[in-house]
């Protein structure tokens, strides 16, 4: 099965800070499935490392103010079409992420608290009928 995966699961140094976060469990993975990773933030242009962002209302915007929205809406489109493109049904995903995150997320205010949410790639992946998992659920496969 081809599973798409975020960048920084598989040890790709994509993440906001410009390190990645591995995830063992998601690599052993490759061993029975095809893993195509991505990078929703980069795909929509943002550089690492790059500014902390977060979904504030309808926005998501950086630590500094500026509103990066047009960028992650960019980033979960050229998703969106990898995913397409190479017939997904399934993307194991980063929690809490802006983008990525299937169930939390940070609550906008740079205090590193969680509210129920869904990131900007979770939410059209799932609005297109690809089931989305964070690193957390790997037996919901």
């Amino acid at each position: 099965m081809k599973i798409l995966v975020s960048a920084c699961l598989l040890a790709y140094p994509c993440r906001y800070d410009g390190k990645s976060k591995p995830c063992e469990e998601v690599v052993l993975l490759k061993k029975e499935h095809t893993l195509i990773p991505v990078c929703p933030e980069e795909l929509g242009g943002l550089k690492t490392p790059r500014i902390p962002a977060e979904i504030k209302g309808d926005r998501v915007v950086r630590q500094d103010g500026k509103d990066v929205t047009l960028e992650y809406n960019l980033g979960a489109e050229k998703t969106l079409q990898i995913a397409k493109e190479q017939g997904i049904f399934v993307a194991i995903l980063k929690s809490k992420s802006p983008s990525c995150g299937n169930k939390q997320i940070y609550d906008g205010n740079f205090e590193k608290r969680l509210i129920d949410g869904k990131g900007i790639t979770a939410r059209l992946l799932e609005n297109n009928n690809i089931k989305v998992i964070s690193e957390n659920e790997l037996e919901e496969l």
